[in-house]
């Protein structure tokens, strides 16, 4: 997966989960019926991958169990929002997405695959740093409402340290993928590769 498209996924699942995206609530039957019908949709989609063998049948086992995860993620979300609750929605979807790129990359093979399996990783990494800062963001946020302005200030501080920490493992994932692909080289090949590496990441 290229970098534009971690990019791109990551900002698709914090739009999701932004700030008002969940400030609706549900009823206690109407939360009850949707659990259910989640279940239902697993055994479901479960049921259609008994159908495939090998590494496909890892796959969409993998699709199908992410999907209830996330589905059950978000439902609690919408019916106790907060801060946490959204952060786990997040974390759903970063560790179904996780999942399944292991398992498509064990259709590949040798540098092929670790190349793919680091790439799988640091999109893990990005989808888990950029939630975690959400999740710090949304609770320096709420707690402004009912503290006082040092706390607050104490509060986005906290935040901010944390989208530093974030920047800091989203460099070295990307630094690994990269380091993997130079893998591919040999010699003064290979070491100027991982350089270039360590100088566009700051390694």
């Amino acid at each position: 997966m290229k970098k534009t498209n971690l990019t791109a996924l990551t900002a698709a699942i914090l739009l999701t989960f932004s700030a008002g995206a969940m400030a609706q609530t549900m009823s206690k039957n109407d939360y009850k019926a949707s659990k259910n019908s989640i279940t239902a949709e697993y055994k479901a989609a479960k049921q259609k991958c008994d159908s495939l063998s090998g590494n496909a049948n890892d796959i969409c086992a993998a699709e199908a169990k992410g999907n209830e995860n996330i589905a059950k993620a978000e439902l609690e979300a919408k019916y106790e929002p907060s801060a946490k609750t959204r952060y786990k929605a997040l974390m759903a979807k970063a560790d179904a997405s996780y999942k399944v790129a292991k398992e498509r990359c064990d259709d590949k093979s040798g540098n092929a695959k670790d190349v793919c399996m680091k790439e799988a990783r640091a999109a893990y990494v990005h989808a888990k740093a950029d939630a975690k800062v959400q999740m710090k963001t949304l609770q320096a946020d709420e707690k402004a409402h009912d503290t006082s302005a040092e706390a607050n200030m104490k509060a986005r501080e906290k935040a901010s340290d944390v989208r530093h920490d974030a920047a800091k493992d989203k460099r070295a994932a990307d630094f690994a993928v990269a380091k993997e692909k130079c893998n591919t080289y040999s010699g003064d090949v290979k070491e100027r590769c991982i350089n270039q590496a360590k100088t566009q990441f700051g390694m």
